[in-house]
């Protein structure tokens, strides 16, 4: 989606080289008093983004990805850079789905959060409630794997998880995968982001909701949200509007290596178009899901057992730059790099999402949301 914003020095020049000398001085004055500060606001920021941006995704013929940039709930930019397949020359757009990698997150912690609101757990419950066996499990909290504070292993730093990588497997298959494998700390000693605790909070909604975690997540946030071009990832399934994911080795691309997608399951294996990330912003700002008092959890600070603060919430990270508070989160799984910053005293969104991992937008949807925000306090 282009604005399109006239450049106001194009018209006056038209308008000079067009008009009688006696009209030219009235219609230049008429021109210039129709722009609004906002449609000039608007063309400046779009420069500025454009300049940012054509810096990341520079290979025209290459994968690129997309930017959407909102306020107040609604887009002022939307734009798509490079191929959604290199083989067939097909061009990005503003309406291809992409693999969201650890962004998925934010899903499952809002999906603990509902269940807790429905009354079927409670954060502060230990995992053995739901996995009797699991070790230490009467330590270990569903807070802990939320805040990634819960020291388990993380099965992404384990030497064997090639041996897996493309198997199917179901959930407890994964959580047995690593819950034997020795803690890095204890609970509540050490905040460090985790993949595993987010595998367990999947199995763990698949338990107390009696569905599976595609479904709930379907059934109870994508439709209610009106993201309907959102879903739980599938290499076999035709999927519309797809970007295809690629990688760079050395100085070429090639096809994004294959995972089965029952190994990232709750913490990496879900899919989404920029609109629908833009759905799903707006559907937390509104509290169409949660009210707010539940839904803060997510958004809270939270302290190790020694009182010290750490910047993470419920799915997502919480930062403090030059005295703005942001809520982000990046995904990364092959082929597919993605970043979502909100900025909620602006109600500023960013979501950029790639289709190449050598095309990282993490920097620069940070850059571009405080861009935004400089030109709106203008």
């Amino acid at each position: 989606m282009k604005m399109q914003i006239p450049n106001i020095f194009l018209v006056i020049g038209l308008i000079a080289s067009r008009c009688k000398r006696q009209y030219c001085t009235l219609l230049i004055f008429i021109v210039i008093s129709g722009i609004t500060p906002n449609a000039l606001r608007a063309q400046t920021l779009e420069s500025k983004i454009d300049s940012l941006l054509s810096n990341v995704f520079k290979d025209k013929e290459g994968p690129g990805g997309v930017f959407l940039i909102s306020r107040a709930g609604k887009p002022i930019y939307h734009k798509a850079y490079g191929k959604s397949n290199i083989e067939l020359g097909t061009d990005l757009s503003c309406d291809n789905v992409f693999q969201l990698g650890s962004i998925t997150k934010q899903f499952t912690a809002v999906a603990i959060l509902m269940l807790e609101e429905q009354g079927k757990l409670n954060v502060k419950d230990a995992i053995g409630q739901y996995i009797p066996d699991y070790p230490s499990g009467s330590k270990i909290t569903l807070h802990h794997l939320l805040t990634h504070t819960s020291g388990i292993k993380d099965f992404t730093k384990m030497k064997s998880l090639g041996e897996i990588s493309q198997k199917d497997l179901s959930p407890k298959e994964m959580v047995d995968f690593f819950k034997n494998e020795p803690v890095d700390f204890l609970p509540g000693e050490k905040f460090e982001y985790n993949n595993s605790g987010y595998i367990v909070l999947g199995y763990i909604i698949e338990l107390v909701s009696g569905m599976s975690y595609e479904q709930f997540v379907t059934k109870n946030i994508f439709e209610k949200t009106g993201m309907n071009h959102s879903r739980y990832a599938s290499e076999r399934a035709i999927i519309g509007k797809r970007a295809y994911g690629y990688q760079r080795k050395q100085s070429e691309y090639v096809n994004k290596a294959r995972i089965s997608f029952t190994i990232p399951f709750s913490s990496g294996s879900l899919m989404s178009t920029s609109a629908d990330m833009l759905r799903w912003q707006n559907a937390l700002t509104n509290n169409v899901l949660l009210p707010s008092k539940t839904l803060n959890k997510a958004f809270t600070v939270h302290k190790l057992n020694n009182g010290e603060a750490f910047n993470y919430g419920y799915g997502w990270h919480l930062k403090e730059v030059n005295g703005i508070m942001l809520r982000e989160h990046g995904g990364s799984i092959f082929g597919f790099k993605t970043m979502g910053v909100y900025i909620p005293s602006e109600d500023i969104y960013v979501i950029g999402m790639s289709n190449c991992d050598c095309n990282s937008p993490t920097k620069a949807a940070e850059d571009v949301a405080f861009t935004a925000l400089k030109e709106f306090k203008k």
